[in-house]
């Protein structure tokens, strides 16, 4: 079993940067909604105390949809969505990282599972 390690991450242009704490042993999510679908997201979901933005809150614009529950965040300036905010069931705040955006970090060894929003 491992344990939660610090990453760091951000948009594309760099404006934006963050540091998360998660455990990247445990599975990300991945979405077939009309935004995870079209955007290809790795999701992992933490509590905001495991989340630091360091960067980019003055280049961070939101999005909203359907029963916009989650403030879905991207860099005006490049258009990536590193990161998206919500409240979880239970009214946990947390935040919705998106694993491709970290640093670092080799996709072929993060494991999956998918999620029907689609159905949703």
């Amino acid at each position: 079993m491992s344990e939660p390690k610090t990453h760091t991450g951000g948009c594309h242009c760099g404006k934006v940067r963050y540091e998360v704490t998660l455990d990247l042993a445990e599975p990300a999510i991945t979405c077939n909604c009309s935004m995870c679908g079209r955007s290809g997201t790795m999701l992992r979901f933490v509590p905001v105390d495991a989340f630091k933005l360091l960067s980019g809150a003055d280049s961070l614009t939101d999005y909203h949809f359907n029963q916009k529950v989650i403030n879905h965040q991207f860099c005006r300036v490049c258009g990536i969505k590193s990161f998206a905010s919500g409240v979880a069931p239970g009214g946990v705040e947390t935040r919705a990282i998106n694993v491709r955006c970290l640093d670092d970090v080799d996709l072929s060894a993060i494991s999956t599972h998918a999620y029907d929003g689609k159905s949703k």
